[in-house]
């Protein structure tokens, strides 16, 4: 039988804040509906330090077994506590190359990853975020690493060029109906001289702030977004 949920995909560095993320995906996966897929990349370089490819196999050999049991131990209390299941796979080799090997192979709907810095959402400044953006032609979702979106209250969602959905991405419709109003919304133009606040007074409470296209558009958008305590930015 073809399973006709949507796929959400957490990509981890399997970092403290891993948890916090994985948990937040499990927040939106609730509101619309979806599966969650769990990779992480290991570089070789990481875990190899000798040439020899016999060492260099059984070195590999074991920490395949260790970070499959780290994982495992990650994602199972999670799993259980939220009664959802996520499947996870990893792979060692080249991070971006496997990042986007996935991404094509399984083609999600959604893209979760957390925020590189603390204080503000300086996505493009990341380089693994960027190439996700260029690799993966639906949703991005930024999340906080400290804030956990709480079951019972609305999100505090920030939409960035992803004002008009077509048909097929009903889910950003379902995530904006659980979001806080107004809505904040970002959008990113040429020659608008300056950021302009534009109120929507239409059913939907927008808010949405308009950026001029230069050197400073990142800066100002993560100062606006942290300004507004944006929890979730969706690219």
């Amino acid at each position: 039988m073809e399973n006709n949920k949507y796929k959400i995909l957490v990509l981890s560095d399997l970092k403290k804040s891993t948890s916090t993320i994985l948990k937040n995906a499990i927040r939106i996966a609730k509101i619309i509906g979806a599966d969650i897929e769990f990779f992480y990349v290991k570089k070789p370089v990481d875990i190899i330090e000798k040439d020899n490819q016999l060492s260099a196999i059984r070195t590999i050999n074991d920490e395949y077994k260790v970070i499959s049991k780290k994982i495992h131990n990650l994602i199972e209390p999670i799993s259980k506590e939220h009664g959802i299941t996520i499947n996870s796979t990893f792979a060692f080799g080249n991070v971006k190359n496997e990042i986007g090997k996935y991404i094509k192979e399984t083609q999600p709907d959604i893209i979760v990853l957390g925020k590189r810095k603390s204080k503000s959402f300086n996505f493009v400044g990341d380089n693994i975020t960027q190439f996700v953006l260029n690799e993966h032609s639906g949703i991005v979702v930024l999340t906080t690493n400290k804030s956990l979106l709480e079951p019972n209250k609305n999100l505090s969602l920030g939409l960035l060029n992803c004002q008009q959905q077509p048909n097929d991405m009903k889910f950003v419709k379902d995530l904006i109906d659980y979001t806080e109003r107004p809505l904040k919304s970002f959008e990113i133009v040429t020659n608008s001289g300056t950021v302009k606040v534009v109120q929507n007074t239409t059913e939907q409470k927008t808010v949405k702030y308009v950026f001029e296209q230069n050197d400073d558009t990142v800066k100002n958008i993560s100062k606006y977004a942290s300004k507004n305590n944006i929890d979730l930015l969706c690219i």
